[in-house]
């Protein structure tokens, strides 16, 4: 293989294992939120230790995806360098505040939240888990401000000839927000399934805390039909910005068959392009699955009815089995997404063989088994360890905080010297 399909095959394996963590923690943060607000409001200890049980999920699966994308960020200065030198100018600068933000600040306000327990006030530790989730988002905006970029490039070349983007610009660019909220959406399908599919686990093992995951399970059951309705609505409506952006894309995902019986399209002089024909097999995987993930959303909503979900077993074992599905769904959908602008990086300006670093096949193919090793070894013990935590079922002393002390006790005693 030469360096270009090694490098492209390298990023495709990082940063796809990565963006399954990405998509869980985007997904799960939104019912720490909801759960840690309706203990606050209320005050009722049972949301206090659904708080502490989903929350410790989220903390893991938070953990292992932080260390996934310093990997992934680390191969654009080193399989990339001719994409950065020419383009770096213009969507760095969000690269650089999607670092910033998930690194420094959500992880710091995480930080915070977890040893807050039992040490600050309701309310502030509250307010920890909301900014957690809202750096969360926007660190997902900036990063998909950065790749609308490739996909439709926006601004304009300087006069040494290095292109340059203002942030305003980026936030403008057509291919952001249908994206964005597709995105957000979709990962409170993942979060939805897994809270619903891990309930329905224990309740149907009967582990002891029935009445807990029926809670849990009924909240998700009701937040799925929000992601399902709402990922597929913003889904359609990017179809519109790529027929007007990426038309070659268009073609090939409406039609399965060969490029030949689509056409080519002509841009800017570049001559005859088209991506790879399987990304419409991808697509239509995507399509159809979303769509009977809404089908399945409305008919379980419809079963919490007198608790139906839970009389008949069988949806139960539905949800469990569902689990990875949409793990599996947003993974092709990123395949969409990013395959479909092949044969370029930036979108009818660089290529992906010119923006590729000009190394040995050698050294190439070595950084690729080295980094897909590490990153199957992260999912592998992520993986394990939220399985694990999730088999035990609730603590009340999760996070080193027996329940009911999550207020501080007052200052500590003084003593006189």
């Amino acid at each position: 293989m030469d360096v270009a399909t090694i490098a492209r095959l390298q990023f495709a394996t990082t940063a796809s294992i990565h963006f399954l963590f990405v998509a869980l923690s985007l997904g799960l943060v939104v019912f720490v939120i909801a759960m840690e607000t309706a203990y606050v409001v209320t005050g009722n200890a049972v949301f206090e230790r659904m708080t502490k049980f989903w929350g410790r999920l989220y903390v893991v699966n938070y953990g292992v995806g932080i260390i996934g994308g310093i990997v992934v960020e680390l191969q654009f200065a080193l399989n990339w360098s001719n994409l950065t030198k020419g383009f770096g100018d213009a969507f760095g600068g969000a690269l650089a505040l999607e670092t910033l933000t998930a690194f420094f600040v959500e992880s710091a306000l995480l930080g915070a939240w977890i040893f807050g327990w039992g040490v600050l006030g309701r309310k502030t530790h509250l307010a920890l888990i909301w900014l957690v989730g809202v750096s969360a988002y926007v660190s997902a905006l900036w990063i998909l401000a950065a790749n609308a970029f490739l996909q439709h490039p926006v601004g304009a070349p300087d006069t040494t000839g290095r292109y340059f983007a203002g942030f305003g610009t980026l936030l403008r660019n057509p291919n952001l927000w249908d994206a964005f909220l597709h995105v957000v959406f979709a990962s409170l399908i993942v979060g939805s399934t897994f809270v619903a599919g891990v309930s329905a686990w224990h309740i149907l093992k009967r582990t002891g805390e029935a009445a807990f995951f029926r809670r849990s399970l009924r909240m998700a059951v009701a937040v799925l039909p929000v992601g399902t309705l709402a990922t597929v609505h913003w889904g359609m409506l990017q179809l519109v910005v790529i027929e007007d952006t990426q038309p070659m894309k268009l073609a090939v995902l409406e039609t399965i068959g060969t490029v030949e019986t689509i056409g080519t399209v002509e841009m800017s002089g570049t001559g005859e392009y088209a991506p790879p024909e399987w990304i419409g097999v991808a697509y239509q995987v995507m399509l159809r699955t979303g769509f009977g993930l809404v089908l399945l959303s409305v008919v379980l909503v419809a079963l919490l009815f007198r608790d139906w979900i839970v009389r008949l077993r069988v949806p139960l074992h539905v949800l469990v089995a569902a689990i990875p599905i949409p793990f599996a769904v947003v993974v092709a959908g990123w395949l969409v997404r990013e395959v479909g602008r092949q044969p370029w990086t930036v979108y009818g300006l660089l290529t992906t063989e010119q923006a590729v670093t000009s190394m040995a096949p050698g050294a190439v193919l070595a950084a690729f088994l080295a980094t897909a090793g590490v990153m199957l070894g992260l999912a592998t013990a992520g993986y394990w360890l939220i399985a694990r935590f999730a088999r035990r079922g609730p603590e009340d002393n999760a996070f080193g905080v027996p329940l009911g002390q999550a207020e501080p006790a007052g200052p500590p005693d003084t003593a006189v010297i």
